[in-house]
């Protein structure tokens, strides 16, 4: 079937547990902590390997850009040839914009803040997509295709938006690195996180997935690639 979306893959690096942070605080992240970790900083290269095979567009949020101190004066910054798709209304600085300006091919900023930073930046390979109240995902992923020409975008974001993502019935893919290892904490951010199922009804949220690839990497990490079976 034709989509009239770009296709989406979920690509992310995850626990056995399924957690996709080291902890409940922002201080805590995989980037960071797992190179610590004996058991896990050994084979933890494969994961950024198999990142540097994904789509030229990336999906993510400012506030993840927040966490990897984007926000922050840096001096020297290198150029990729990726474009980011970014939600964001508070976490992303006049600064952190600028530096995402200089650092990605293009940057497609998605917002309902009309005060965000991000419209007093003249850059030419700045786009704003501005909704009034609530961001319509599926809109969005349709302009995306219709009007930008994109179609096939990473997505790369955190455990909330992605049971956004997830629930729309936006994500065709799943391509999951495990690592080796449990993290715990109710706290800590997972693979989907957002509103938890209740009621009978809630069932049909639940995304059943096809497994169609499956690869033992070295120093016991995994790379399994799920379809997503998006019923209507």
């Amino acid at each position: 079937m034709k989509l009239n979306r770009p296709v989406t893959t979920l690509f992310m690096l995850s626990s056995l547990d399924g957690k996709i942070s080291t902890g409940a605080i922002d201080a805590r992240d995989v980037d960071k902590d797992f190179p610590k970790i004996k058991g896990v900083k050994e084979g933890l290269k494969q994961y950024y390997q198999l990142e540097l095979r994904t789509d030229i567009h990336s999906f993510n949020t400012g506030r993840v850009m927040a966490k990897i101190s984007m926000n922050k004066p840096q001096k020297n910054i290198k150029k990729i040839k990726c474009s980011f798709i970014l939600v964001d209304n508070t976490h992303l600085t006049s600064t952190g914009i600028k530096n995402l300006l200089r650092k990605v091919r293009k940057l497609y900023l998605i917002t309902t803040n009309n005060k965000h930073p991000a419209f007093k930046q003249t850059e030419n390979n700045l786009e704003i997509i501005f909704y009034k109240n609530k961001i319509n995902f599926k809109n969005l992923f349709n302009q995306l295709k219709k009007t930008y020409g994109i179609n096939r975008v990473t997505i790369q974001s955190g455990g909330t938006m992605n049971s956004i993502l997830i629930r729309e019935g936006l994500i065709d893919r799943v391509s999951l690195v495990i690592a080796p290892c449990l993290i715990g904490g109710k706290d800590t951010p997972t693979l989907v996180d957002g509103d938890s199922l209740r009621s009978q009804a809630d069932l049909k949220k639940i995304k059943a997935l096809k497994l169609k690839k499956f690869t033992r990497l070295k120093n016991h990490y995994l790379h399994l690639v799920y379809e997503v079976i998006n019923n209507k």
